[in-house]
């Protein structure tokens, strides 16, 4: 019997997101650094007659198997795709909170897709795939090449970025908070995008960085405060390089001078706020 194929679903973070502009049909276009962090969701698929869905993991409680699930779509677009019946025994082990602003269910839905081309054995023609990846969400292409890469348009267009693999703290104030009620609350004029050479060397990108933004913070703040407290604190623990928010929020990262740094800062906010979830990580190639 085929045994069960497990895939990491890393967190992803935007490094700087610039809002550029709105299609006619009403998607914004953005121009992002987007990296990825050791910390995770984990998928399984294994061979089964149908179709299902166990969640598991100290953020399980905030998800339900329901037919929406994205990682149930996922599977189900693929397999009418690839011209099969939607059959896998899958399960998510949900260590990332959820509606966080950190990609978690488009990193899970792409490791679905990962897993299951493995387990189905099929093999997609790129922009098939890539057109299936975008119509689960704009994260989700992205979260698919599984690498730091610079995102423009919607989601759909990539560029692979070779970026340091950074100490980071990932801190979230223990409440979600709507992509969609973020960019309806985004006002002002739209932002340019960055400049296109991005630093490899570690002092030099936290610097070019630093001269970035977030294009949703100011939004994500007036809709939930406690996201300036998130930042605030970040940005007191000694060793902190960079503190922003990612994505829509409210998880916010701090880029950390060391491994120490980051693990003491977590170790710091955890128990000066108890009910935050605070980790520990690094930045990714992968």
């Amino acid at each position: 019997m085929t045994a069960a194929i497990g895939r990491p679903a890393p967190a992803k973070l935007n490094l700087f997101l610039h809002v550029t502009g709105r299609r006619a049909d009403g998607y914004h276009l953005l121009d992002s650094l987007v990296a990825f962090a050791g910390q995770g969701d984990h998928i399984e698929a294994a061979p089964s007659d149908q179709l299902s869905l166990k969640i598991d993991g100290p953020f399980a409680a905030a998800l339900s198997a329901e037919p929406d699930n994205l990682v149930l779509r996922a599977a189900r677009l693929l397999a009418e795709a690839a011209g099969r019946p939607a059959q896998a025994a899958l399960r998510l082990t949900k260590t990332l909170p959820v509606a966080s602003g950190i990609g978690g269910g488009s990193a899970d839905a792409a490791a679905a897709l990962h897993a299951l081309m493995n387990l189905w054995k099929i093999a997609l023609p790129e922009d098939v795939l890539a057109a299936l990846a975008l119509q689960l969400g704009a994260d989700v292409p992205v979260c698919l090449l599984g690498r730091s890469a610079r995102l423009s348009g919607v989601g759909e267009t990539l560029e692979p970025v070779a970026l340091p693999a950074l100490p980071l703290v990932l801190v979230n104030p223990g409440q979600p908070l709507s992509t969609p009620a973020v960019f309806k609350a985004r006002q002002g004029p739209f932002g340019a995008p960055a400049p296109e050479a991005i630093p490899t060397d570690p002092t030099a990108l936290v610097s070019f960085l630093a001269a970035q933004r977030n294009d949703l913070a100011s939004a994500a703040i007036a809709l939930l405060p406690a996201i300036s407290d998130v930042l605030d604190l970040l940005q007191r623990q000694p060793g902190c390089l960079l503190a922003r928010m990612s994505g829509s929020g409210p998880t916010c990262f701090a880029l950390m001078q060391t491994e120490d740094a980051a693990t003491e800062a977590a170790h710091t906010i955890g128990r000066e706020r108890p009910g935050w979830w605070a980790v520990a990580t690094r930045l990714t190639g992968r």
